[in-house]
């Protein structure tokens, strides 16, 4: 797991604390569907709703694929969030895109994968955000399964979950960011969206986020 740039990290951790995309909430932790309780809910679809955001988002995860995964021939959007995203990369770099249903449509062909399939075509997969990883290397799985050769992924936000590291190594696949958690919360604290009081939480969260709060 890397992250792109030390400068981009911070930025895009700042806009989308800006835009309420990232939520904070200490005290009052939101509930994930896993079960897990949470100081943060990260919704990075409403980047799309903010052109400047959006227009950056874009121009960043564009850069981080031309810089870790050269030979890139399509990209590839994990359904539903990392559609737009993948779209607009896509557009970018004028390149064929595809999107990885999380399960197959219930009528039809009954696809996995929307679009045209190339098998042995170089994919890079794009991703808005990454807990655990298990969702997105499903689409991974989807992806070579159908006989795409998947170089990487690509993604907006990570918490940073050392279980989403040891997840994609034992895939053997890369995972490039923009931002993470690390890089957020300095930014919280200066933005005065937490106060100094709420760090302790917030970082044993991250250390231990199944168990949290004691």
């Amino acid at each position: 797991m890397e992250i792109y740039d030390k400068a981009t990290a911070p930025l895009i951790a700042k806009k989308l604390l800006e835009i309420k995309a990232i939520k904070l909430s200490p005290k009052k932790p939101f509930s994930w569907a896993s079960g897990w309780k949470s100081p943060i809910y990260c919704d990075n679809r409403l980047s799309l709703s903010y052109p400047e955001v959006r227009s950056l988002i874009q121009e960043k995860l564009t850069k981080a694929i031309q810089t870790h995964f050269l030979n890139v021939e399509a990209v590839a959007g994990v359904a539903t969030a990392g559609i737009p995203q993948g779209v607009l990369i896509a557009d970018k770099l004028n390149l064929p895109f595809v999107y990885v249903r999380s399960k197959p449509k219930g009528h039809g062909m009954e696809n996995m994968i929307e679009g045209k399939i190339t098998p042995g075509q170089k994919v890079v997969v794009v991703e808005d955000l990454v807990s655990t990883g298990g969702s997105s290397l499903k689409a991974v799985q989807d992806l070579r399964n159908a006989g795409f050769e998947v170089l990487g992924m690509v993604a907006i936000f990570t918490y940073g979950f050392d279980i989403a590291a040891q997840n994609f190594a034992k895939e053997k696949v890369k995972l490039v960011c923009l931002s993470d958690y690390a890089s957020m919360l300095p930014q919280a604290l200066e933005q005065g969206y937490v106060s100094t009081e709420d760090m302790s939480a917030l970082d044993s969260w991250r250390n231990e986020p199944d168990t949290w709060p004691k």
